[in-house]
């Protein structure tokens, strides 16, 4: 039967012509008689029958032609029956990629670099720092984009001037933006600007230029993409050292409506205190160096930064946490201990010097969990694929 539908073509048509008939039948049922149904399902079952039974292509040729007749007879026809065809083609695809980004693998975006080096945010290099860097044109710059998440930014000034502030991002299309610079009486525009440019681009009021200057030379690395497993955590409950993604909604101190990605650290009832080299105590045991997926936390040397903001919050909150605040706010010394509660997680970022996490907020409830860190699928660097950990 398989290798008939592979050789021969009546085979082929006369298959796809029975299921679409079929369809055709199971969505009028309600609308069309008893005997309309009976009458196309017999001519239906002798055309199946001649496929089967290996009968020549005529006869398979006549039995076609009678289906496609009783089915011009008692069908009721479909207007612009080739664009439904292909909206429901459509419909479909959208809600089987519904259901994975529900249930299985949710892709999201890292905004920020609490979870560095594991993963990286939306970076930056200001190439003007560099004058022996040069920005690539036509094609590498189009693969740079594409494969590495690198995009560049040049402005030269075209006259003497001073630079006087950017004008509001406009959106001049869907996902079309554009944003412009004063320098001097010139207005300069920027075709499909980063988030937060204004500050990204490191200009300071009043800072003069000369023609022929670079006012803006920048490299963008756009932040690490990957899939969140939500599947997994149905079956089991979260280990520690995991990467997780949870829901902020009704956690105090934190953006509400989004999800944040953290290294669980402290389980439900842990002991959890921070050491005066950085690492972590739980229940009296340190996780060093040798631990499993603690190899980069709080190995950071030097002394802790002044702020510890790591842009997850809006300006006006920040600033209440741009002053030394030790190796963590709840934890000023080694003696210091956090109980977390039960059914509760705590967790802290990679980058510890600067990730506004549970060493400042506290623990949050075990069921704001959506998933785990599947994979980076975007873009390609050395955390691409299952590198992470």
């Amino acid at each position: 039967m398989l290798l008939r539908w592979f050789l021969s073509r009546t085979v082929r048509q006369a298959t796809d012509l029975s299921h679409r008939v079929q369809k055709m039948v199971s969505a009028q049922r309600d609308i069309i008689s008893r005997e309309a149904v009976e009458a196309i399902a017999k001519t239906m079952a002798e055309l199946r029958t001649a496929i089967r039974s290996g009968e020549n292509q005529t006869v398979i040729a006549a039995q076609a032609t009678n289906l496609e007749a009783m089915a011009n007879k008692w069908l009721r026809p479909y207007p612009n029956a080739a664009m439904r065809e292909n909206l429901d083609v459509i419909m479909v695809a959208l809600v089987v990629a519904l259901g994975i980004r529900t249930f299985f693998l949710q892709p999201m975006a890292i905004p920020t670099g609490s979870m560095q080096p594991t993963l990286y945010g939306i970076t930056q290099q200001d190439l003007r720092k560099q004058p022996d860097e040069k920005i690539p044109n036509g094609f590498i710059r189009a693969f740079l984009s594409v494969v590495k998440g690198a995009s560049y930014y040049q402005v030269t000034a075209v006259a003497d001037g001073e630079f006087r502030g950017f004008e509001p991002p406009q959106t001049v299309f869907p996902m079309v933006k554009k944003q412009s610079l004063i320098v001097g009486d010139q207005h300069y525009t920027i075709w499909f600007p980063p988030e937060d440019f204004e500050k990204r681009a490191g200009l300071q009021h009043g800072e003069q230029f000369r023609k022929g200057d670079d006012i803006i030379k920048l490299r963008v690395n756009s932040g690490d993409r990957l899939f969140a497993d939500r599947f997994t955590f149905n079956f089991r409950r979260p280990d520690r050292g995991e990467i997780i993604i949870f829901a902020t909604d009704g956690i105090e101190a934190l953006q509400q409506g989004t999800h944040y990605i953290k290294r669980l650290i402290g389980l439900s009832a842990d002991k959890v205190q921070l050491g005066n080299d950085r690492r972590v105590i739980i229940n009296g045991k340190r996780l060093d160096a040798s631990t499993p997926h603690f190899e980069n936390l709080y190995s950071f040397q030097g002394p802790p930064r002044e702020s510890s903001y790591s842009g997850h919050l809006n300006e006006s909150v920040a600033d209440s946490y741009k002053k030394p605040l030790g190796i963590g706010g709840l934890f000023r010394n080694e003696s210091a201990v956090f109980s977390v509660r039960p059914n509760h997680n705590f967790v802290m970022g990679d980058n510890t010097m600067n990730s506004y996490d549970s060493r400042y907020w506290g623990d949050f409830p075990r069921e704001k969990i959506i998933g785990k860190c599947a994979f980076v699928f975007w873009p390609i660097s050395s955390r691409f694929g299952w590198a992470v950990r």
